[in-house]
């Protein structure tokens, strides 16, 4: 599937939300292949859960252009999680540097597909990328709701398949 925002770019963040329809999730894990648009455009793309509305959610997100950026600092903000309309990446950075987001070792492809594991508890979220036994992201979650889960994208289109959701027994 193929997702797009509509509306100005150019204008901040610029949200498009494809919610899963009849499903509700608070805890358990979230597995997807994403793709973005490289490192000659700045995507974000990754997925939303416990979704009241298109401003009220929680997000673990990905910057491909980030990916193999030579800065490190660049590199740092690959991946990040947000709980909006709280906790914006604005907020988190400003309040919090380096702790809700990080870079990805050993970087993927920025330019093709990669696979992304978010396992969901009442007090941690934690990312692994890849198939990687050692999660890229481990934070407190900052809010816990129970809602929609969507395809999650931020000014740009991208690419996603295989959405995999496994709620919490």
């Amino acid at each position: 599937m193929r997702l797009k925002p509509h509306g100005d770019p150019a204008v901040g963040s610029h949200i498009g939300l494809a919610l899963v329809q009849n499903v509700t999730f608070s805890e358990g894990t979230l597995e997807i292949d994403l793709r973005g648009a490289g490192q000659q455009q700045a995507s974000f793309l990754g997925l939303a859960f416990g979704v009241a509305d298109a401003k009220t959610f929680e997000a673990v997100y990905f910057r491909p252009f980030r990916f193999a950026a030579a800065d490190p600092d660049a590199r740092s903000h690959s991946v990040q999680y947000v709980a909006w309309p709280e906790y914006t990446s604005e907020k988190l950075r400003k309040d919090t540097p380096g702790v809700y987001e990080a870079a990805l070792q050993p970087a993927p492809d920025p330019a093709g597909w990669f696979h992304a594991r978010i396992d969901v508890t009442k007090q941690k979220v934690s990312v692994s990328v890849d198939g990687s036994v050692r999660p890229c992201l481990v934070l407190d979650r900052l809010a816990h709701r129970e809602g929609e889960v969507g395809l999650w994208v931020d000014s740009m289109p991208a690419a996603f398949r295989n959405l995999r959701i496994q709620p919490a027994r």
